[in-house]
């Protein structure tokens, strides 16, 4: 967790009085809630936003429906709380498809609401249907496309160094086949990065980061810039991990077993 910028505890309990009158307002169960952003990835600004994401299900007359119905919940931006959330079938639908970003909230260290089982469960279907070669596939391209966008100019946005080092660290967290990439940077850094000097550029940014509104520029760091150089060159000659034959049934039984769930808890 992000010990230089904790989750206030009035914040933390306005967005749970939030996500109780979400589940009252649409008539779902909010099976799991986090942070999604820099807080869960640990290195948060003085002024970072409050990315809180969840996963919810509706009570079981909903899926019996011919027309497909709305699978999002929006809730407008309010200062510096940013809340939404996916329904249930729909966020099945993205771990099936390897999505990265689900895989990432399942690992937050900032969780605002879990249903236990439901967690366990979550997580046991991310691990049996990981797709490697697709996730490798998204953070490579994110960390070259935040590369080209970001860091070739005379000064640089701080914070997007960490949007370009977070996805190649968990490209070669992947290469290495250590399986699914944690959603902690610093796990990521401590795993991948040796160079001692790398190490010391890392943690400055770091602490610059954590110390400095979002918006805060500054000069390259050429010790940085040189391994991102190196990486990405070098992964366009890498193979990524072979796309394996998978059995998703597992997520079928995790969405009948859920909505289910909710009608004997009634």
């Amino acid at each position: 967790m992000n010990t230089a910028h904790p989750i206030d505890p009035a914040v933390r309990c306005d967005i749970e009085a939030r996500l109780t009158t979400i589940e009252a307002e649409h008539n779902v169960r909010v099976l799991y809630a986090c942070e999604s952003g820099s807080r869960g990835w640990g290195f948060a600004s003085p002024d970072s936003d409050y990315d809180v994401r969840f996963i919810y299900v509706h009570p079981l007359p909903w899926y019996l429906r011919v027309s497909p119905q709305r699978d999002v919940i929006e809730v407008p931006i309010s200062g510096d709380l940013d809340i939404n959330g996916w329904e249930l079938r729909k966020a099945l639908g993205l771990l099936k498809k390897g999505n990265a970003t689900l895989i990432e909230w399942l690992d937050s260290p900032v969780v605002y609401r879990a249903d236990p089982d439901f967690l366990n469960a979550m997580r046991d279907a991310a691990r049996q249907t990981h797709q490697a070669e697709r996730t490798f596939h998204h953070y490579v391209h994110m960390a070259r496309r935040n590369y080209r966008e970001y860091l070739l100019g005379e000064t640089v946005r701080l914070k997007k160094y960490l949007y370009v080092l977070r996805p190649l660290l968990a490209t070669l967290w992947i290469e290495q086949g250590r399986g699914v990439a944690p959603m902690p940077f610093q796990e990521l850094v401590d795993a991948i990065v040796t160079d001692s000097d790398l190490l010391g550029a890392i943690d400055q940014l770091l602490a610059i980061k954590r110390a400095v509104g979002e918006g805060e520029h500054g000069s390259h760091f050429p010790i940085i810039n040189a391994f991102i150089d190196a990486e990405l060159s070098r992964l366009e000659t890498v193979l990524p991990p072979v796309l394996r034959d998978t059995d998703y049934s597992i997520l079928d039984r995790l969405l009948m077993d859920t909505v289910l769930a909710g009608e004997t808890k009634k």
